[in-house]
């Protein structure tokens, strides 16, 4: 099966920007198995491809198995729309923003963040302290088009109800993502001064929503035009289940570690007060 998407990726590598990522394995890697299994992900930018990929990665694995006279079965594990978040909503809350601003940084705060980027190699610039100025492709992009990233269910939710998300600054700029760089902010008064205001532009957003009834009219009206042309069909069928024996040998490894450093508010004032860490902490402890 991975051979047949191999040839099909190098004939058509320059006309097609599909995208996927194979992982594999059987028994034992010397031996031809009784059993084995292929995870396949199928990434595109909307439902329509996904499924054209989706019903070529079947027909390999039919075709596969006829070749060496097998059974294939296959279960969904995990699936996402792209997103399309409602522009009516998006522009509210960016208003919000605005009037929120930044939160007060104290000077513990940058410098720990300006240690932080050191640390990494990045631009020492601390933490912003201005929020975004103009709401980035609110007059580029057309109503009827899809935009947004990341796999998360976030995408069929905006595609069943007007949606936006919020990112509000809770963390330090700079490094890459998903790295443990991303992680050192969270037990900080950072996390907690960026989260406190996002919750007020979420607050405020949310009143405005309540208090002016045109704009729920209005986020209604885009959703409509939104979905007039495509309309939301879930990737799951009547037999895929959640998935939620697929971790659970990482969690029943790791949970009682984690337990003992979940934080005891009854306790302590702060996190790093129960770390014993004096903030802002420079250099890594044992």
């Amino acid at each position: 099966m991975n051979i047949g998407w191999n040839f099909r990726r190098e004939h058509l590598r320059i006309q097609q920007r599909s995208h996927y990522v194979i992982s594999d394995g059987g028994d034992q890697p010397n031996v031809v198995p009784s059993t084995a299994s292929v995870w396949y992900f199928f990434r595109e930018s909307d439902y329509d491809n996904i499924m054209r990929m989706w019903r070529i990665g079947d027909a390999m694995a039919e075709g596969a198995a006829k070749m060496t006279d097998t059974t294939v079965t296959s279960r969904v594990l995990g699936a996402a729309w792209p997103q399309h978040h409602n522009r009516v909503i998006a522009e509210t809350m960016f208003t919000h923003i605005q009037r929120v601003g930044m939160p007060d940084w104290s000077e513990d705060d940058q410098r720990f963040a300006r240690a932080v980027q050191k640390m990494l190699g990045v631009e020492e610039q601390g933490l912003l302290t201005r929020a975004q100025e103009d709401l980035d492709g609110a007059e580029r992009i057309p109503d009827n088009e899809r935009r947004g990233g990341g796999s998360d269910d976030i995408g069929d939710i905006s595609w069943v109800v007007p949606t936006a998300t919020l990112r509000f600054p809770s963390n330090i700029p700079g490094g890459p993502g998903h790295n443990w760089n991303k992680s050192i902010a969270m037990a900080t008064p950072i996390a907690h001064k960026g989260a406190t205001a996002g919750a007020q532009v979420q607050a405020l957003t949310l009143l405005d929503f309540v208090l002016r009834p045109e704009l729920v009219q209005q986020a209604q009206a885009y959703f409509e035009n939104q979905t007039q042309d495509r309309q939301y069909t879930t990737f799951l069928r009547p037999q895929d289940e959640p998935a939620i024996w697929l971790n659970r040998d990482i969690m029943e490894r790791f949970k009682p570690q984690l337990e003992e450093l979940y934080y005891d508010e009854t306790r302590y004032d702060t996190y790093l007060e129960q770390l014993g860490i004096e903030y802002p902490q420079f250099e890594p402890q044992d």
